[in-house]
């Protein structure tokens, strides 16, 4: 079967995320129910605010969805894409997915105004090499157990990570000029 990549187009950036699916020729749907979900073979979770859409997801009955697609299927989350589906977060008003042993901390670098952009070193395809991260109001990745692996680096913070089914970044790779990772994403996962 072809992959079909759903984004989660509830809230936040997922037209970017679209845009970069699209730029590899992949097809791709924006997703906001369970009946579209079920067309997917990969999901992007997007950046954008975790609360609120934790909270949409909540209301749009979602979870049960979420949380099967993620036990057998790919997932990518960005930003607060990787909160919804960390197991332990801090601050956070609704449980997340916990799709990957890692534990969060919600917007470690700081408010908007501290967001900035800085080579990140990644390590895909058994090959080592830098990309642009673009980090508004990041969290930071804690810590991880395994099966998660990191596969990526920002000074000495893990900023990239991976188990089975799950990849996970604290940046936005989507507002990079580069497929490197969305490519990734769809040819390991």
């Amino acid at each position: 079967m072809a992959p079909k990549v759903g984004i989660l187009a509830l809230q936040g950036d997922f037209a970017k995320h679209k845009q970069a699916i699209d730029q590899l020729g992949i097809p791709s749907l924006f997703v906001r129910s369970s009946a579209e979900l079920e067309q997917c073979s990969h999901l992007i979770i997007p950046g954008g605010e975790s609360t609120t859409l934790l909270n949409l997801i909540e209301r749009l009955q979602l979870r049960q969805a979420l949380l099967s697609f993620g036990r057998g299927k790919a997932i990518l989350g960005t930003c607060a894409g990787l909160i919804i589906l960390a197991k332990q977060v801090d601050h956070l008003n609704f449980d997340p997915l916990g799709l990957i042993d890692i534990t969060v901390n919600r917007n470690a670098y700081g408010r908007q105004i501290d967001s900035f952009v800085d080579t990140i070193n990644i390590h895909l395809n058994g090959k080592a090499s830098a990309f642009e991260g673009v980090f508004i109001r990041a969290p930071k990745i804690e810590a991880l157990q395994p099966p998660v692996i990191a596969l990526g680096h920002h000074r000495d913070q893990v900023v990239l990570a991976a188990n089975k089914h799950i990849l996970v970044a604290t940046f936005h790779p989507e507002l990079a000029n580069d497929l490197r990772i969305h490519q990734y994403f769809l040819d390991h996962f």
